[in-house]
């Protein structure tokens, strides 16, 4: 299989494919970009904490978040075009059943978005 993404996707997909029929598409495509988008804001809060502690100064907060809000568009779009129906019906069909937890798969952006927050009080 491709990579861990959309493992997850598909994984998201699957599962809520019995409950919610089409709509699981949209459930699916919201989870990858709140993922994706939760790491990045870590990742960007991360470095942010570390610049300050090394009295860097990098860029302002103004460009900071007009930065992140470019890029979350960016990751947004990046999985629209990535997720549509095609690579879907291929990823379903080359994927493995996996027994991976709901509940853990919903608790990765959270558990990013909680440290993304701790990290930006620093």
């Amino acid at each position: 299989m491709g990579s861990l993404f959309d493992e997850f996707y598909i994984t998201i997909f699957n599962h809520y494919k019995k409950a919610l029929g089409k709509r699981s598409i949209k459930v699916a495509l919201l989870y990858i970009n709140l993922l994706k988008l939760s790491i990045a804001f870590a990742l960007a809060a991360f470095f942010l904490a570390f610049a300050k502690q090394m009295k860097m100064q990098i860029m302002s907060d103004t460009k900071f978040w007009v930065l992140m809000t470019l890029l979350s568009f960016l990751i947004v779009f990046m999985n629209w075009l990535r997720y549509n129906g095609k690579k879907r019906t291929i990823l379903n069909a080359k994927s493995k059943r996996s027994s991976l937890s709901m509940y853990l798969l919903w608790i990765i952006p959270l558990g990013c978005i909680a440290i993304s927050v701790i990290l930006f009080q620093v």
